[in-house]
């Protein structure tokens, strides 16, 4: 029985092929736009001369928040050219661009407390007041902010797709908390921008809630992520054909404030080496060193491959830790991927259900290409094309170096993912065989169409007594499910044997550590499109729920019980899809 379950560690991710070759080696945007005033404009001018300041209490109103677009003004040229006219931008990192304010009423649907009060120091009062709103929804400036749109580019399912950018995002500046810990705040669903092409630079209700929530959700399950402030819905109508197919239907506009340390990713590298930008490209690379790799010594001559190397194992890293809870991202294009191996850009996500190696979230994604069991060898060809991006910055010697970073890659996702589903199955120390365990329970799960966050879960809540058992019913569904396999037996034997040479464990240790790491709830699609639903509505009590459940994944809670979200998903469910268009 084992020569069968030895190959199925490939299900870890799809193509194998450069996984064994590892072994060997050593270590766009949619949206309608309306010019602000020349008052807006002498806003902007008096803001310039402004800086942030390390706060150090919690502000009680919006009267002393500040943010800042000094450093970053300062440490690059800026668009030569003025307006947010659609262009081909170059020699710049950022263009100038107001935020268009919604034309029709808008309501603050949701915040997060924890990024209000702990990022932003403010006291969670002020996100009631008409100032809070003014500045979350875009209508008017934070002081000291000068509203700027990234330029960068990137390969989008594979291809070279020229300059992307911001097309509907505003960088209000950077806030520096009372920790020391600078954020940049931007606004998403904003107007246009010299980047928004054909679209619009508006987003809607459907696609800012599920950005609010899996943003804050992501963080709870302690995966690095991009955050979420606030959730505006707007009585402005925005024209979407949701899923490509010429039913274009009126839709809501909606605009989130998201966080994030830094909002460089790949493709603002690409679009400088590509432009032969090189001098820009340096300043750029120095930038993001400084401020963001501090470990990394700006006078180190080898400073471009060891942030290579870093990039290269945060990666590896983050997409093992998507794995392990079933997240699926959906447009794993090199624009969407984070210089700080956080996650950005939650679109046409999915965390999966039923295990499938093949899950794909995205109906865009006709090939599969951004399958979950596809993203470790999507992360490979993205950080070929940051290799290809630093090439001119590398020496001879370094390439090569940075080559053999790269080869090992495929080691360093194995290892986490290896280490990420021990702790799930409550494994502790290393034996020969834990691979092919975990492998073989994977096999089962997908032969059985078994789900993969419960079945986890139920895992973790069962005690030997009730594993030894057997017999699992409705209460234990995912269990049940999985139990229906003809080898389940012999893998529940191997299993707890495994459990049984653990020295100086016990159950109910084990069944803590699993439950630790194991997610009673995620942000399923049916949960987001039935807070959907009712936020189009005016009802944000789901939105609320969720956002409350999810930022405690691993904690059973009443509300969430008797909502459904832990037992076996609606039929419904099942026909919901999710697409680029948002």
């Amino acid at each position: 029985m084992w020569t069968i379950y030895v190959l199925l560690f490939a299900v870890y991710v799809r193509g194998q092929h450069f996984l064994q070759e590892a072994v060997n080696q050593p270590g766009y945007c949619e949206g309608e736009h309306e010019c602000h005033s020349h008052d807006d404009q002498t806003k902007i001018n008096r803001a310039y001369s402004q800086t942030s300041n390390v706060t150090n209490t919690t502000n009680h109103s919006m009267d002393l928040f500040k943010v800042s677009c000094q450093k970053l003004i300062e440490s690059f040229p800026m668009d030569e050219v003025d307006g947010d006219y659609v262009r081909t931008v170059k020699n710049c990192v950022f263009s100038r661009s107001l935020p268009a304010p919604l034309r029709a009423p808008v309501t603050l649907a949701a915040v997060s407390k924890s990024v209000i009060e702990d990022i932003l120091d403010l006291d969670i009062r002020v996100t009631q007041t008409d100032a809070f709103l003014h500045y979350v929804s875009g209508a008017e400036l934070i002081p000291g902010s000068i509203p700027l749109a990234h330029r960068y580019g990137g390969h989008q399912f594979g291809y070279w797709s020229g300059q992307l950018g911001d097309g509907r995002a505003h960088l209000l500046g950077q806030y520096t908390n009372r920790k020391g810990e600078i954020w940049e705040l931007q606004l998403k669903g904003s107007g246009k921008t010299p980047y928004s092409r054909a679209g619009d630079g508006r987003a809607v209700v459907r696609s800012s809630v599920r950005e609010f929530l899996c943003s804050e959700a992501m963080q709870a399950l302690g995966i690095a992520t991009s955050r979420a402030a606030s959730l505006v819905v707007s009585e402005e109508s925005v024209w979407r054909d949701q899923f490509y197919d010429g039913n274009v239907r009126k839709e809501r506009g909606a605009v989130v404030l998201r966080l994030a340390r830094s909002w460089f990713r790949i493709g603002s590298l690409e679009v400088l080496t590509r432009g032969g930008e090189l001098d820009l490209l340096r300043k750029l690379l120095n930038f993001i060193i400084e401020n963001n790799f501090p470990a990394i010594a700006t006078e180190d001559p080898d400073k471009y491959l060891v942030f290579y190397s870093t990039v290269v194992r945060e990666t590896a890293h983050l997409i093992a830790q998507w794995m392990a809870v079933g997240f699926a991202h959906g447009v794993c294009n090199t624009d969407n991927f984070s210089l700080l191996s956080v996650t950005i850009d939650y679109g046409p996500f999915g965390f999966m259900e039923s295990y499938d190696p093949n899950f794909v979230p995205n109906t865009s994604d006709d090939e599969g290409r951004y399958s979950i069991g596809a993203q470790a060898d999507v992360g490979l060809f993205n950080l070929e094309k940051l290799l290809e991006a630093l090439q001119p910055v590398l020496t001879p010697s370094q390439q090569q170096r940075a080559a053999a970073v790269l080869k090992g890659y495929a080691g360093l996702y194995q290892m986490r993912f290896h280490q990420l589903f021990k702790a799930k199955l409550g494994l502790l120390g290393e034996e020969e065989e834990d691979g092919n365990l975990i492998a073989f329970l994977l096999k089962m799960m997908e032969d059985t169409g078994s789900d993969f966050t419960m079945t986890f879960r139920q895992l973790s809540e069962a005690s030997v007594q009730q594993l030894h058992r057997g017999g699992f019913t409705q209460v234990t569904w995912a269990l049940h499910d999985l139990s229906s396999h003809q080898l389940f037996s012999d893998w529940s034997r191997l299993y707890l044997l495994r459990l049984a040479r653990q020295e100086g464990d016990n159950d109910e240790d084990r069944r803590h550590r699993m439950k630790s790491v194991n997610p009673r709830y995620v942000l399923r699609n049916w949960m987001a499109e039935s807070a959907t639903r009712k936020a189009e509505t005016n009802d944000f009590s789901e939105v609320l729920l969720l956002h409350d459940v999810l930022g405690n994944p691993f904690i059973a809670q009443d509300a969430a019980e008797e909502t459904g979200y832990a037992a076996r998903p609606p039929l419904w469910g099942r026909r919901l899809k999710v697409s680029c268009s948002s």
